[in-house]
């Protein structure tokens, strides 16, 4: 668990820094200083850029995860490894392009001919974005199976969210008209895929030698099937993320889908340290299963979901105690996606409560059933969507998450219990409930203070000791007592 740990916290830190910036550009200046056409516009590209870059990964991320235990041989460059990535990555963004082509008109489609008139004049230049997200997925998959997971986070979500930072501000001074700010954001996207190579081929990893005879005809199989299923799973995962997007703009129009982008980021909040905890096991996870190390698996599923838990339920009521201040950040017109927040945080808490169940299965040899239930996930968001938004706009889109989230971690947390008899839960979550429902209520009792900045802080800062110090009362985690007694034996010795 020292890698966990480790990584963790540093990837967090990383990750957070990114939250820093993303919120200065996504909760501060796009609402601000973009109308919501322009930040319509923004939010469509970005989810229709994931959502083909995923269909040109054509499964690899997945192999990556599962195979490369097989592959690790530094001396014999993985085995040419990196050139297999790079040509499925060639060949799924051909692939993609022409479904991105095929599908375009009917990507346009919303209801004001407007929006539409807007987004038909930069929704081609999701293409060069498509092509960095393509190989930034193949060259951080990579590194993390190299077990450095942080440096793709760091150049992602820190210098990536800096430079379009700065091209915000070039807008804003009038130093570019927002065609020239799109062109900027492309830079943006590019760049850390860009550093990522730079950085391979730095460390000595960029090796693109082939290694035929290693291709036998039963690992050639292997990687055929887990390719196949991966492309099913890596496909629904992002169509799922982004397909709300899509359809709030095919029932509402794009400036609905403005409000939805900026309000989901919030609800977002709650889970990023997950993304880092799960994007560090993964590779663990695989060596475990490898080695048939299902006590070291359980292990890992118990530690991650009630530490993930702990964080999760903290952030979310911090943001919905503070939920008033937000409206003070955010323009009036935003007022509208008020619940959106706050169910997309309690997705997103669900989801962490299930600590890395996704990723045990995908790594599992029981992997295609992964497939399954993603596609049986994509079919519900897409069929509640078509059912709430017509009829609670914004918030049934984000109702729609909710629902069909909590029926796919159901799915994963029974398979998981009926196959291998592993399960995550115990007391401390019924804990933490209670700890965080006390704390939400006690900071109802602090009387609204006049300046909204000095509110957020008091506010937050009265959440957080209470919550902590709760915690540790009634010892919710075991990893959250090792470091409280690390600190007081550190820092209390005398």
């Amino acid at each position: 668990m020292g890698i966990i740990q480790k990584q963790t916290i540093k990837g967090t830190v990383i990750s957070y820094m990114g939250v820093l910036l993303g919120f200065v550009t996504t909760g501060l200046l796009l609402p601000n200083w973009f109308s919501l056409e322009e930040n319509g516009v923004i939010k469509l590209l970005v989810a229709n850029t994931a959502i083909f870059a995923q269909l040109a990964n054509l499964g690899f991320a997945s192999i990556t995860t599962r195979m490369f235990t097989y592959f690790r041989d530094r001396n014999s460059a993985h085995h040419g490894f990196l050139l297999i990535g790079i040509g499925v990555s060639v060949v799924g963004f051909l692939i993609a392009l022409i479904v991105f082509y095929l599908l375009k008109d009917w990507l346009l489609l919303g209801r004001d001919e407007a929006g539409n008139q807007m987004l038909s004049q930069y929704i081609d230049l999701a293409v060069p974005m498509i092509l960095a997200v393509t190989f930034f997925h193949l060259f951080d998959n990579y590194y993390k199976v190299l077990y450095n997971a942080v440096k793709g986070t760091l150049y992602k979500e820190v210098y990536q969210r800096f430079f379009i930072l700065t091209a915000i501000v070039l807008f804003f001074f009038d130093v570019v008209d927002f065609n020239g700010f799109i062109w900027l954001y492309i830079i943006a996207y590019c760049l850390p895929t860009l550093m990522l190579m730079f950085s391979l081929i730095l460390d000595g990893e960029f090796a693109v030698k082939s290694d035929p005879a290693f291709l036998t005809k039963d690992m050639t199989r292997s990687l055929y099937s887990v390719g196949f299923f991966g492309i099913m799973v890596g496909f629904s995962n992002i169509a799922i993320l982004n397909i709300d997007s899509i359809m709030v703009n095919h029932y509402l129009g794009l400036s609905e889908t403005g409000i939805y982008g900026i309000t989901f980021f919030f609800g977002t909040l709650v889970i990023i340290p997950s993304r880092m905890v799960k994007k560090i096991t993964s590779a663990l996870l695989a060596d475990a299963w490898k080695d048939n190390n299902l006590k070291l698996v359980q292990e890992i599923y118990t530690k991650t979901s009630i530490n993930q838990f702990i964080i999760g339920a903290l952030i979310l009521i911090g943001i919905w105690g503070n939920i008033d201040n937000v409206f003070h950040i955010l323009p009036e017109e935003f007022k509208a996606g008020r619940y959106v927040i706050l169910l997309i945080g309690l997705s997103n808490l669900i989801e962490m409560g299930a600590g890395v169940s996704g990723t045990i299965i995908s790594v599992s040899p029981h992997y295609r059933y992964m497939s399954h239930f993603m596609i049986i996930l994509l079919i519900l968001i897409v069929l509640s969507n078509m059912l709430f938004i017509p009829l609670f706009g914004l918030n049934g889109a984000a109702f729609a998450s909710v629902f069909s989230y909590t029926i796919f971690i159901l799915l994963r947390f029974f398979f998981l219990k009926k196959k291998y008899n592993m399960q995550p839960f115990n007391i401390k979550h019924i804990k933490v409930m209670v700890i965080a429902l006390v704390t939400f209520g006690l900071q109802l009792l602090i009387p609204a203070l006049q300046h909204f900045v000095l509110d957020i802080a008091v506010r937050s800062l009265a959440i957080t000791v209470v919550y902590g110090l709760l915690c540790i009362q009634f010892k919710a985690s075991d990893e959250l007592m090792a470091n409280v007694a690390y600190l007081k034996k550190t820092y209390l010795k005398k």
